[in-house]
């Protein structure tokens, strides 16, 4: 639900307002379904009118769908006594994969929804519940406000009674602008820079001035030179050439686009008289310099050689140096690759006026407490509690007149009730001006619940999208307090949740199944906890319930050798010296924003990325979304003062969570590669090959195979002014994307849309004859996913469903040994049966002769690696040293850390 125009709709930007309120507020990741409508009685009364009232929750004698067990019907047709707060009545839910499910959920209740991935969890939680509340919520809105929102489709329920509003909190990976701060998120930085404003000392003299002066963000904040960025960004001369021995015909310019582009500035190189067949150190100075930097533009008519395959006429061509061309290309391009090899040519400095402050230098010369509100924003949260507390009782702030001191009074106590919060959900070691860019998707989420925590909302609905994800147990703990606190708030809070510790501490259980896909879409128990055991069909029953199975290895591998670091310094790893055993499976553990992440997925990848150069098979993707900031960002090439047994990695596979495309028309088949084979298949049949169709045939992303009223999406919008754009199945293909000449070509009976729209675990078999996609879909399926379908969006796909698919691209590679793989919380997002899965293919890959690396937070998986290495004792300034390594047995019988006091139960 994103607000279209600013404002008429009192849109919020990175957690700050625009313009007035009128139809709520959004932050990212953050959804909101009727919970600013509190002060408005006509639109509350409306929201009640619309059938927000309890119903009975009686289920219907016969419910179409499949049958329940019949712990279900007594849990569901008979529900037990809630208490005066009623429960949510769900009818027929058939969203997704819900198989017409009718169930009842209590209210001011901590409420899990439980299953394996792709159970229906979320189909149940989000597409269903939270998804009906705002579309109710959107009907007490304004015609006319409510064109300028983004209305989702209704779910398709037969009803739903006893709905609250509701607020939705989902994962962001890596959600926000360059400018997005966890200051903006959290609104810390709002009421910061009002405290600048109406309490700082300032310079003899001078006025007061607005809070939009201390905001890097605005006009009249920004430091003039670098815009309120805080760096500027430089061509690195040196590296435009990359080897000087060669010719520029023979390539010794590197900072050249390739292909035709970079022909083209050499052909005009000639023209101008250049010898571009000697070497290049060998040119005169000033000409190497003229070529290399200059900012002209020359227009010459270039006569190219000509080329035996195609007649080549003569054109005018228009010279850019490589400084000129990475510095154009940086700052206007769209495409990811361009942008990044145009990256690795400049340097990022702090911006010489401001000192990488962001802030003009009027904002710098107001001060708090001696500190001005640039040093106040890099503090840890903590610390800047600290610094606010000190401010109470400063020389300065006594000097204030009364009224001023009031202000800063009330300031001070605002952001204190703020910071504690956030402190209170473990983000104490984050700073206000930490870009939201650089967050995992739990710390994101939590910045949005700390919000809520301090909102004082009572009687919403709180939909939570995993949590724990990206949780130290240790942090879980204190999840679990936030959560209990808005329960005990008078709210009802709904978890779609995998973390054995939360759904065990949650007051009701809705556990979905049994299997994913077409397997799952059944309610297998809807109830508290202890009952769950009984439930002979629930997978995470086991998992509860002491039942799970043992995934330790029988023995632990030995290194075949060892990768050290030496003096790593990096965020907050301060000369850090630190092994890793090859041939084995490692994980990393340690508490969130101990340095995990900065050491495998920046520090290590860029170490063994660099000494492997051009051999790195590791490609940029060119679907992955990229920082507005850029490309310099985390991360360019960082060097290590030191490294040892670099020789003995051949190739690195970094495996991460960003999603494997950012439009419809990618998925699962096309990014696999599988679908290549499918279509040559098709393209082998008989008619295709009387009909003289290629494989190209068989893309819908080619005008000759595709639909030409939907383009090969498979469906059509329709768009209904005041009301929500549906999405429905195109009239002329009936979703199926291709034209009628392309859908005659069969195999086996089935169209290319029918093989499209097969489960992986039934086109395992359907494909048998052709080993490259077979083995992909057996990979699929092996690791937990066969419930998705080969022409799924990838639009649709989790975090850890990607993370998966991406594993998988690489697995069904024929080459074997001295890989590296390093992968960012593998589990995140699973459930413990299919983490399990995960993990047989990790181990897998280790027997291989290969080295797995995995930043990890799920400690029973931890406790089956052969090496555990962990990071702490603490996050931010407090982290970044090796608290602990060794065998997990080891780290655990040491006693040292955090996590070896929640090692216990896996290691005994």
């Amino acid at each position: 639900m994103r607000p279209r125009q600013a404002r008429r709709c009192g849109e919020v930007r990175d957690g700050q307002r625009v313009g007035e309120a009128g139809v709520g507020e959004v932050f990212g990741a953050l959804e909101v379904a009727g919970g600013w409508y509190w002060g408005h009685g006509r639109e509350r009364s409306r929201w009640w009118g619309a059938g927000g009232q309890p119903g009975t929750g009686r289920r219907p004698a016969n419910v179409r769908g499949h049958p329940r067990p019949a712990t279900v019907t007594s849990m569901v047709d008979n529900p037990p006594e809630l208490g005066s707060s009623g429960s949510i009545h769900v009818q027929d839910a058939a969203e997704h994969n819900l198989q017409r499910i009718t169930v009842a959920i209590p209210r001011d209740r901590v409420v899990a929804f439980t299953g394996v991935s792709g159970s229906g969890k979320s189909s149940l939680a989000f597409a269903t519940i939270y998804a009906e509340a705002q579309r109710r919520y959107l009907e007490s809105v304004a015609p006319y406000a409510r064109r300028l929102l983004d209305q989702g489709a209704a779910p398709h329920v037969g009803s739903i009674t006893g709905l609250p509003p509701a607020v939705a909190l989902r994962q962001n990976h890596g959600g926000g602008s360059a400018r997005s701060s966890v200051g903006t998120v959290s609104r810390v930085s709002n009421v910061l820079r009002m405290l600048y404003s109406r309490a700082g000392t300032y310079p003899a003299g001078a006025e007061p001035v607005d809070s939009d002066w201390f905001s890097p963000n605005t006009a009249v904040g920004a430091c003039p030179t670098c815009h309120g960025l805080g760096r500027r960004y430089t061509v690195d001369e040196d590296r435009l050439v990359g080897d000087d021995s060669l010719s520029i015909r023979d390539g010794a310019v590197a900072a050249w686009p390739g292909a035709w582009q970079g022909k083209n500035y050499r052909d005009i190189l000639g023209e101008l008289g250049i010898d571009i067949d000697a070497p290049f150190r060998s040119l005169p100075a000033d000409k190497r310099r003229w070529l290399l930097t200059t900012e002209e533009q020359p227009v010459v008519t270039v006569h190219p050689v000509r080329e035996a395959h195609r007649i080549t006429r003569p054109y005018q061509g228009t010279y850019m140096s490589p400084k000129s061309w990475v510095l154009h290309t940086y700052a206007t391009t769209k495409s990811a690759p361009l942008r990044a090899k145009a990256a690795s040519f400049l340097t990022a400095e702090a911006c010489p006026t401001c000192d990488g402050r962001r802030l003009n230098p009027f904002a710098l010369s107001v001060t708090v407490a001696g500190a001005d509100i640039a040093r106040a924003g890099a503090l840890p949260l903590v610390d800047l509690a600290d610094l606010l507390q000190r401010a109470r009782a400063h020389p300065d702030t006594a000097a204030l007149s009364p009224a001023r001191r009031q202000a800063a009074e009330a300031l001070i106590g605002n952001l204190d009730e703020r910071l504690k919060t956030l402190i209170e959900l473990g983000l104490g070691y984050l700073s206000t001006d930490r870009a939201t860019t650089t967050l995992s998707g739990g710390e994101f989420q939590r910045l949005h619940l700390a919000t809520q925590l301090g909102s004082g909302l009572f009687g919403v609905l709180y939909v939570l999208d995993e949590p724990s994800a990206g949780l130290h147990p240790a942090d879980t703990e204190l999840l679990l307090t936030a959560l209990r606190r808005l329960r005990a708030a008078g709210n009802s809070v709904f978890v779609v949740e995998h973390d054995p510790a939360v759904v065990a501490d949650a007051d009701w259980l809705v556990d979905l199944g049994p299997g994913a896909g077409r397997h799952g879409g059944r309610v297998l128990y809807s109830g508290e906890g202890a009952g769950l055991a009984d439930v002979a069909e629930s997978v995470t029953a086991r998992y509860l319930f002491g039942r799970a199975p043992d995934i330790r290895p029988a023995r632990t591998r030995e290194p075949s050798s060892w990768l050290t670091l030496y003096d790593v310094t990096r965020h907050n790893l301060d000369r850090l010296t630190v092994r890793f055993p090859l041939g084995t499976l490692t994980a990393v553990t340690g508490v969130s924003g101990s340095g995990k992440s900065t050491l495998v997925g920046q520090v290590l990848a860029a170490t063994i990325r660099d000494h492997l150069g051009a051999a790195d098979d590791q490609a940029a993707d060119a679907d992955a979304p990229e920082d507005e900031a850029g490309a310099l960002g985390d991360d360019r090439i960082i060097a290590v003062p030191k490294a040892d047994g670099l020789d003995a990695v051949h190739r690195l596979v970094q495996v991460d969570q960003k999603p494997i495309g950012r439009t419809p028309r990618s998925n699962l088949a096309t990014y696999t590669g599988l679908f290549d084979s499918v279509r040559k298949l098709f393209a082998a049949q008989p008619l295709a090959r009387e009909r003289r169709y290629t494989a190209s045939r068989f893309s819908f992303n080619l005008p000759d195979g595709r639909c030409p009223n939907c383009q090969g999406e498979g469906e059509v919008s329709v768009e209904l002014l005041f009301l929500p754009t549906e999405s429905a199945p195109c009239p002329v293909c009936s979703g199926a994307r291709y034209n009628p000449e392309t859908l005659e070509v069969l195999v086996d009976g089935k169209s290319i849309a029918d093989v499209l729209a097969l489960s992986v675990e039934d086109a395992v078999p359907f494909l048998h004859d052709l080993p490259t996609a077979h083995r992909i879909l057996t990979l699929l399926d092996d690791i937990g996913l066969g419930y998705l379908t080969l022409g799924q969006s990838a639009t649709t796909l989790s975090g850890g469903e990607a993370q998966r698919i991406k594993l998988v691209s690489e697995l069904h590679r024929a080459r074997r040994g001295h890989t590296l793989y390093l992968l960012d919380e593998p589990t995140s997002g699973l459930h413990p049966a299919d983490a399990d899965l995960l993990l047989a293919r990790l181990q897998d890959l280790v027997d291989h002769g290969n080295t797995v690396v995995i930043v990890e937070h799920d400690l029973r998986i931890a406790a089956a690696a052969d090496w555990l290495l962990d990071l702490g004792p603490g996050a931010g300034a407090a982290g970044g040293r090796v608290v602990a390594e060794g065998a997990p047995a080891g780290v655990f019988a040491g006693g040292t850390g955090l996590t070896a006091r929640f090692l216990a139960e896996y290691v005994s």
